[in-house]
């Protein structure tokens, strides 16, 4: 491997290791106060440490999170390679539609509500349009 590519799971890795250090140095939580104060289970906490997830991690506990530790949701949101809620540059004048096609899209995946299956197939699909080659364009 020439470049040394950063994983989401790693960055979001180091991303949580940096907050459960900061928390255990300026509040004295362990693990567990950690769990309690942000609603996130010992297990899941434990995961995310190792980088141990195929499916991106729930935003509504990654939000609690950084709520619960004072930290920007945007770096939680940068370290998993998704969109931070900042003000996206405009390219064209037909990305605002895409936008909110994409806030849509989000919103399910967050939603405790929507089935897993359903998440499942919305992040093959994902992952299917991000990676298929690009095609040139008759001109």
């Amino acid at each position: 491997m020439g470049s040394a590519e950063v994983s989401p799971q790693m960055a979001f890795a180091r991303f949580v290791r940096r907050a459960i250090d900061d928390a255990r140095q300026e509040r004295g939580w362990t693990v567990t106060d950690l769990a309690a104060h942000t609603g996130v289970g010992r297990s899941t906490i434990f995961r995310w440490l190792a980088g141990d997830w195929q499916d991106y991690p729930e935003l509504a506990k990654v939000r609690g999170f950084c709520s619960a530790l004072d930290v920007p949701v945007t770096a939680a949101f940068r370290a998993l390679g998704l969109p931070d809620g900042a003000p996206a540059a405009r390219r064209r004048g037909d990305d605002a539609p895409v936008e909110a096609d994409v806030r849509v899209i989000l919103d399910r995946l967050a939603d405790p509500a929507v089935a897993t299956e359903e998440k499942h197939q919305i992040r093959d699909m994902l992952r299917y349009l991000a990676h298929r080659p690009a095609r040139r364009r008759a001109g």
